[in-house]
């Protein structure tokens, strides 16, 4: 069985649809950690932010049921909605969909001109030796701001001020998000593969996260030929949020140089 979006895929979009698309891929926290981002590439490209199957409450397909998949599910997608030149910006395991989609874009024919950019935002996926992933399913509420983000007390979100609703959803996004990413987030075969990624890539990492490092995230810039590394300061895992202009600005640089 092929990896196949739901037809009623939930997908934010903004901008002007005759400009250069992008698409925004989320990480675990679901599409309002992206929003964003979508709002600032939409004020200047075609910006699509979808709803990863299973995340929110959405139905997950039997045949997505890893990174892999959901990687290829996007393309087929993508290609199928006659796309080219898009530009892939993924966070954190957005991140490692993003640079699964290039990998493979890189080395099909198929795909050929499909991906024209990606940028990754502190992203998970890879395993790099004495760099490993934080455990994010042994962390509770408080331990998951002090590791994501430079202002722990900014980021944390206090469980007991949580509706039902918001608490089921939650839950639900961390069982998706087991099922896709696995226990230890990353795939071992993925760093070595990322040397066929053949279009423009810029890593951005937030100098203070604790989830994946900035030596981690300088690792999967080494592996991406002649990929651009930055590091954004006062910021974590989501440098977006922590940091916002300077994170627009780096993106912005990279993408008005092609």
């Amino acid at each position: 069985m092929h990896p196949e979006l739901p037809a009623d895929l939930p997908v934010a979009v903004l901008g002007d649809p005759t400009a250069r698309t992008a698409l925004v891929l989320h990480g675990g926290g679901g599409p309002r950690t992206v929003a964003p981002i979508t709002t600032h590439l939409g004020a200047t490209m075609h910006a699509l932010a979808p709803t990863h199957p299973g995340w929110e409450g959405t139905p997950r397909p039997g045949s997505i049921a890893s990174v892999t998949d959901l990687a290829q599910a996007y393309l087929t997608r993508l290609d199928a909605d006659g796309e080219r030149d898009v530009v892939l910006l993924g966070s954190s395991i957005g991140g490692w969909i993003a640079l699964e989609m290039a990998v493979r874009a890189s080395v099909d024919d198929r795909y050929a001109g499909l991906i024209g950019a990606v940028v990754v935002i502190d992203g998970v996926g890879v395993v790099v030796e004495g760099e490993p992933v934080a455990d994010f399913f042994a962390l509770d509420a408080r331990g998951l701001a002090e590791v994501a983000w430079h202002d722990p007390d900014r980021g944390y979100v206090d469980p007991g001020t949580l509706t039902d609703e918001q608490r089921a959803v939650q839950q639900s996004n961390g069982r998706t998000m087991a099922v896709v990413a696995g226990p230890r987030m990353s795939d071992p075969t993925l760093l070595g593969r990322l040397r066929d990624v053949s279009v423009p890539t810029l890593v951005v990492w937030g100098a203070s996260d604790r989830v994946v490092t900035p030596a981690y995230g300088q690792a999967i810039a080494t592996a991406i030929p002649g990929a651009r590394f930055v590091q954004i300061e006062a910021a974590g895992h989501l440098p977006h949020l922590e940091a916002p202009e300077a994170t627009w600005a780096v993106i912005d640089d990279f993408l008005d140089r092609g």
